[in-house]
């Protein structure tokens, strides 16, 4: 028996799957690690306590196989993290700036206020936001002279966490990504397929620091030099984790779309060969590339706080011990009793884009209690998906009836129900939530050869449970109107 491993490189930690090739799942391990806030709006990670997770996580699952019986590796990482490492050494020049970081806010402000931003977004799908790779390394330019040392040295290493993942796989050997990362950097032509020095220049980032571009399918590395894992091992598969997820789902055709509710809430509407622009402040992305001349697209909504606030009220206001014990405390009230939450921890995403926006819960009275504002924030992640929706919507120019869901925070069926309910779409959870890990098992045996067509994606989808909407419209528009107030205040005190 062969098997596939994907390394699932998340916000929060690292997570390894190891599959037979009928998709049986053998072992799955997580290792958290720790997050940096060193100034409010700062986000950091240690790419040394990233690639010790994987360490860790990899040791775990193959700890009773036989590791040459390993096909292919693939990987899916947070998307518009940036990493900057000596490419001689493999060694970390600085902590990564990770995709909630919300530094480069000044920046952006001074593009478009230079009316730059229709030609980002005609170029790359991408509006002008500090959540995009660009934005993050014109700042690191600008203010940290060890990587502008790096580079007048010949030492320098950019890219995605995917980049830094495959030339730490490959014992350095590699600097290379896949389209569904590259989209994600404002630097990266969507139907030109490449690196744009025109659009890096108007950053003011070097056009060469970026790593060579790969389909998302068929051999970037080998392996060389990994603790536990013989050398040779190929690396076939790449996705960031929202493609990844997308192709978990087996949302293969045109038109079909999930939603993955990690750290924050993300929507993508598979679009088919050609981009579809948005008008109404959603981002174009390339879902994945089979082959150089063979690009898949989607439409995205995000919002950049959904499992984030359960752990917020975990370890912030200490109202429950585990994460999962937050369903328990919301069900212990009937309803939120008027309690609105926003979930604006890191500003708001789609279709907002305000990044000063802060957080807020309104409504609250003498009469609310601890169940009563864990209710809000539940409802507060399924409130925010309703705008991206509504953008979608009316992009595609007709309702969506249905979507598939996953993520961990899928399997709160509190949060499902409200969720189906507050979008009035049916919503289809999959036994298999782990969709995002899934995508990257998918892709490595695509680029394996293991399967030959989407197709063969498509048949292995099952479901666990469908949400059906039960609100009335008069229900619901009196709950939207009380959400859009409480979120008019938090733009407004952003």
């Amino acid at each position: 028996m062969e098997y596939l491993l994907a390394i699932d490189q998340g916000t929060t930690g690292t997570t390894a799957l190891l599959m037979d090739c009928n998709l049986n799942k053998i072992s799955q391990a997580s290792v958290d690690f720790e997050q940096y806030f060193p100034k409010p709006g700062w986000v950091e990670h240690d790419l040394g306590d990233i690639w010790s997770t994987v360490l860790q996580t990899v040791r775990e699952v193959t700890k009773h196989v036989n590791p040459k019986k390993i096909l292919a590796i693939g990987i899916t990482n947070q998307r518009e993290t940036l990493c900057f490492w000596d490419k001689n050494t493999n060694q970390p020049l600085a902590r990564a700036i990770v995709w909630q970081d919300r530094r480069s806010s000044e920046l952006c402000e001074k593009l478009r206020a230079q009316q730059l931003e229709p030609e980002f977004q005609r170029a790359t799908g991408l509006l002008l936001d500090p959540y995009f790779s660009g934005t993050k390394a014109a700042w690191a330019f600008e203010n940290w002279s060890d990587i502008k040392t790096a580079y007048k040295a010949g030492r320098l290493a950019a890219g995605t966490v995917d980049s830094y993942l495959l030339a730490r796989l490959s014992g350095g050997l590699v600097h290379a990504t896949e389209p569904s990362n590259a989209s994600r950097t404002l630097c990266f032509h969507l139907t030109k397929h490449y690196f744009d020095k025109e659009l890096c220049d108007r950053l003011g980032v070097p056009s060469d620091i970026w790593p060579e571009v790969y389909p998302s399918v068929g051999t970037f590395a080998i392996t060389k030099g990994f603790p536990g894992l013989p050398d040779g091992i190929p690396i076939t598969g790449v996705l960031g984790d929202q493609q990844s997820a997308l192709l978990g789902q087996a949302c293969v055709k045109e038109g079909s779309a999930k939603c993955t509710y990690g750290t924050g809430a993300f929507l993508l509407l598979n679009t088919g060969r050609k981009p579809a622009f948005s008008k109404h402040r959603l981002l174009t992305t390339v879902a994945w590339a089979l082959k150089a001349d063979d690009y898949t697209y989607a439409l995205e909504g995000s919002a950049f706080i959904a499992g984030a606030a359960v752990q917020w009220v975990r370890d912030g206001l200490k109202f429950i011990n585990e994460s999962e014990e937050i369903e328990a405390l919301a069900n212990s009230v009937p309803d939120s009793d008027g309690v609105i939450f926003v979930p604006a921890l890191t500003g708001m995403g789609a279709p907002y884009w305000v990044p000063q926006a802060t957080g807020m819960f309104t409504g609250i009275t003498r009469g609310t209690n601890r169940g009563h504002m864990a209710r809000a924030v539940l409802e507060g992640i399924a409130f925010q998906n309703v705008d991206i929706l509504s953008a979608m919507q009316k992009d595609m120019g007709k309702p969506m009836v249905q979507m598939n869901v996953d993520g961990g925070a899928s399997a709160n069926n509190l949060l499902m129900q409200f969720q189906a309910d507050i979008l009035s779409v049916k919503l289809r959870r999959p036994k298999f939530t782990e969709t995002t890990s899934l995508g990257a098992v998918f892709a490595a045996g695509l680029g394996a050869g293991l399967w030959t067509d989407l197709s063969d994606i498509e048949k292995t989808w099952q479901e666990d449970r469908c949400f059906e909407p039960h609100l009335t419209d008069e229900e619901r528009k009196r709950a939207l109107g009380a959400w859009h107030l409480a979120v008019a205040r938090t733009t407004y005190n952003g």
